[in-house]
């Protein structure tokens, strides 16, 4: 890795004219005014670090950067320093504490791709797959939702008037899928939160719920709060699993309380 960063580098290095020499003197002129000498580069450290010998240590890298007039991630990333894995990295780690999560705004943050306009026949009431109702995408950048590839990553949106889990999943909500456990197999489960959770394509929608098979019928099962029916469907003529849900980002508080309309045999 060393050997193929070093050749970008002195590429970078080249392109813009500038010599070992040309590129020490400089350095020597960053190293000066920040009063700290790991920020300096001699004609022989560029040399050895184009050549592959090592890796320059932070310090040097930022160097690099401010001269070549690159991205500090992006001359890190060379030698296998991925900045923007920083919060996923960080959201990965399980601490015992309840803490909160500091607002860090890095000015070279990597965006993630958010959906930013809807297609025209697009409905909050209704439950759908986010990437089949997205006319357009931006890269926003978002702090903790930077590991998040909606793009090209399977996400369903709950519809306004699906309160099928509700309220352990509240309308409105946006869920994770894990498109590769589409098999629905009887798992030990304690309490609801254990319970595998599933988002299912019908003929005329999507529900995400708790989901049984029995004889080839597939039980779409709903909270015993949302006073919704089990729905069952032959399987998988009528039915088809999308995915388990594995991530809920949803609202618990709003503008207003989100009111439960009466399903039909209650009223």
């Amino acid at each position: 890795m060393n050997a193929l960063a070093g050749k970008q580098l002195k590429g970078l290095r080249e392109r813009l004219g500038l010599s070992t020499r040309e590129v020490q003197k400089m350095s020597r002129r960053i190293a000066s005014e920040k009063g700290n000498e790991e920020f300096y580069l001699s004609h022989n450290w560029v040399t050895d670090i184009e050549r592959g010998k090592f890796r320059p240590g932070m310090f040097k890298i930022y160097s690099l950067s401010a001269i070549y007039h690159r991205q500090f991630t992006e001359i890190a990333s060379l030698f296998g320093l991925q900045i923007a894995d920083l919060r996923r990295d960080s959201a990965s780690i399980r601490l015992p504490k309840t803490h909160l999560i500091e607002g860090v705004g890095e000015p070279e943050a990597e965006a993630v791709s958010l959906p930013v306009s809807f297609k025209p026949d697009f409905r909050f009431e209704k439950t759908n797959l986010l990437a089949r109702v997205v006319e357009k995408w931006d890269a926003v950048p978002v702090g903790l939702l930077q590991h998040l590839d909606l793009r090209s990553s399977v996400y369903g949106y709950i519809g306004l008037e699906d309160f099928t889990l509700y309220p352990l999943i509240r309308p409105g909500s946006l869920v994770q899928i894990d498109a590769g456990q589409r098999k629905i197999s009887p798992v030990p489960w304690k309490t609801e939160f254990e319970r595998p959770i599933y988002f299912t394509e019908l003929r005329d929608g999507y529900v995400c719920s708790w989901c049984e098979i029995d004889r080839g019928r597939l039980m779409v099962i709903p909270h015993a709060h949302s006073h919704r029916e089990v729905r069952v469907f032959d399987y998988p003529a009528q039915a088809e699993i999308v995915g388990r849900v594995t991530g809920v980002a949803m609202c618990i508080v709003g503008e207003g309380s989100i009111t439960r309309r009466e399903s039909p045999h209650e009223k």
